[in-house]
């Protein structure tokens, strides 16, 4: 057993030696995570610009609308003159543009109907589509708030109660429910994600983890070709120590990078509880020790490092794209039932599902039964096909 360890333990401290498989295999996943955590962390799905004309710049209400319309965060106000806008229309810069009339303050003061309105090339596109959508969220609640303030004051007009005190009060009114409304609205999301970057962390860590293993094959190839590997059996070393020795090696590899990719996923991200943490190494665990045991496949049946390169890159994509890393596969597709024949697709579920509040090893069992079955049947498999001499034992 010490010499297994032994064995493990040069190989471990190679790798994280090896300045390129520490840019593979920890800071390309690493910058990754950067650039998710910037596109996808706490920001909203749509951001676009309402362009508006507006006729009635010294209105009351003019002036509100397009405030209103600026305090919306994923939101932002370009004013332009009646030419400006036509200019950008006829050159397509832009799709849609709203005009607010002159005398749209004066109007709705006197009670009477006015209309903001919208110019636009084609359908506006999406965005314009989105944005005239806000815009005429924005005028209708407006338009509202001045009918309940107009309905009231008829209303108390024989009571003797002024203007101003009911303005004053409808609008505390109206501030009030805007901050704690009746109605509310609840976002539930079906058969996908809300959280992005908890959709893609688990497949992005496993792709990484499954290439760094596999890869790991060129250099048993390497030593065979070199005859390291023969070399060790004149230190007493047997060759299923030597055979076990790699296996534990490409666990251990497998295992330290996806902790380490986890604790940053941990720190930045906070997708999981401390609890769930400890599952996904446990979870980690098993699925390293598969894909040590098929890097041991891929070593032991490629003749060369050519050869182990490309079926360990094969291998690993066809993983990947078939474990539904970067897209959602339908349930009782034809893609799901072939993606089954993926670790990516039980390792990938296994991590989503131990970060499920109230979940636990039990939730996963399934996954976890599959993959020591993998790791043990391309265990058992590569044993029968390893050799230290090249085209010998």
């Amino acid at each position: 057993m010490s010499r297994v360890l032994t064995i493990a333990f040069r190989e471990v401290r190679s790798y994280f030696q090896d300045r390129a498989d520490l840019v593979f295999g920890l800071l390309l996943p690493v910058a990754i995570f950067a650039l998710m955590y910037g596109a996808f962390s706490g920001q909203s799905l749509f951001n676009g610009t309402a362009y508006v004309v507006n006729e009635d710049p010294d209105g009351i209400y003019s002036r509100m609308l397009i405030e209103r319309l600026n305090a919306k965060e994923n939101l932002e106000v370009t004013l332009l003159s009646r030419e400006e806008a036509d200019a950008k229309l006829s050159g397509s810069d832009i799709l849609l543009v709203s005009i607010i009339p002159g005398g749209f303050s004066e109007r709705l003061a006197e009670g009477w109907p006015t209309r903001i309105t919208f110019r636009q090339r084609g359908n506006g596109g999406m965005e314009g589509q989105i944005v005239a959508g806000l815009v005429r969220g924005e005028a209708d609640a407006l338009s509202q708030e001045l009918q309940a303030e107009r309905q009231v004051r008829l209303a108390l007009a024989d009571i003797g109660i002024g203007g101003d005190e009911v303005t004053t009060t409808v609008h505390g009114l109206l501030a009030r429910e805007k901050e704690s409304p009746i109605i509310t609205v609840r976002e539930t999301t079906i058969g996908g994600e809300g959280n992005l970057v908890h959709q893609f962390m688990p497949g992005i860590v496993s792709m990484f983890v499954l290439f760094a293993v596999t890869l790991g094959s060129r250099a048993i190839v390497e030593e065979r070709k070199k005859g390291t590997l023969e070399r060790l059996l004149t230190t007493r070393v047997g060759v299923g120590e030597l055979f076990a020795g790699k296996f534990v090696a490409g666990a251990a590899r497998g295992f330290a990078q996806t902790f380490i990719l986890l604790v940053l996923a941990y720190a930045v991200f906070r997708l999981f509880t401390p609890v769930s943490f400890l599952l996904m190494l446990v979870v980690a665990l098993v699925f390293a020790a598969a894909a040590s045991a098929v890097a041991l496949v891929i070593a032991s049946a490629a003749r060369n490092d050519d050869q182990a390169v490309s079926i360990s890159v094969v291998f690993t994509m066809a993983s990947v794209m078939l474990g539904g890393t970067f897209f959602e596969i339908p349930e009782g597709s034809f893609l799901e039932i072939v993606g089954r024949a993926s670790v990516n697709t039980y390792v990938n579920t296994a991590f989503k599902t131990v970060t499920t509040p109230g979940s636990g090893l039990t939730d996963v069992a399934y996954e976890l039964t599959v993959l020591a079955g993998v790791a043990v049947v391309a265990l058992v498999l590569s044993r029968n096909l390893f050799r230290v001499v090249q085209g010998g034992r």
